[in-house]
């Protein structure tokens, strides 16, 4: 029996040396997932840093380049209406010597003899004037006698044709249509033959 109990108490002693060997392990782990633990959340936080870092720069990055677009939209339209306000000072610059025939023939009118000498300053200005806007790229339409086309002219009304040959076609043009570079700027108001 004596034996019997060393035995146990060996087993015992064995078993309460196991028990503290695995509480040693225990706690070493313990530890280790302590440190494991430590160094994730530091290596999230540098993480979480590098993110926040990362973040920044990009709203800084969209903030300039917001501003930039911002100041881009803002100059051209200042340029685009400073074009507009002086898109005619070349066309007007030219109509200016006209104006200048024009106020020379008014003012001849008042004390003239000569109707015909009249008339004929004006159709010189008048030509001048035609000529100028033709350089322009201003072309008259011609209406009378061709076919009706409502891309290009309005009717204004109908009336019965004076001859076969002008059913359906301009009779009459009330008010010319003009092309500015071959694009209508004003349709012809004209009277169909029916």
């Amino acid at each position: 029996m004596a034996n019997f109990l060393n035995t146990i108490r060996k087993l015992l002693t064995q078993i309460k040396n196991r028990v503290m060997m695995n509480e040693q392990e225990h706690i070493q782990d313990e530890n280790s997932a302590k440190d494991d633990t430590q160094q994730n959340e530091a290596a999230e936080l540098s993480m979480e840093e590098s993110l926040t870092n990362q973040l920044a720069e990009a709203n800084d990055k969209f903030a300039r380049l917001f501003a930039e677009f911002d100041n881009y939209k803002k100059r051209t339209s200042k340029e685009r209406v400073e074009l507009i306000q002086t898109a005619g000072q070349g066309v007007i610059s030219k109509l200016l010597p006209v104006l200048d025939d024009f106020d020379r023939a008014l003012a001849s009118m008042n004390n003239a003899q000569d109707l015909e000498a009249i008339k004929q300053g004006v159709e010189l200005v008048n030509n001048k004037f035609r000529k100028l806007l033709e350089n322009e790229g201003l072309k008259e339409m011609d209406t009378t006698g061709q076919p009706f086309d409502a891309d290009f002219q309005e009717a204004i009304t109908s009336i019965p044709a004076p001859s076969e040959d002008l059913k359906n076609k301009v009779v009459d043009t009330v008010e010319k249509g003009y092309f500015l570079n071959d694009k209508v700027i004003r349709f012809a108001k004209v009277v169909i033959g029916q």
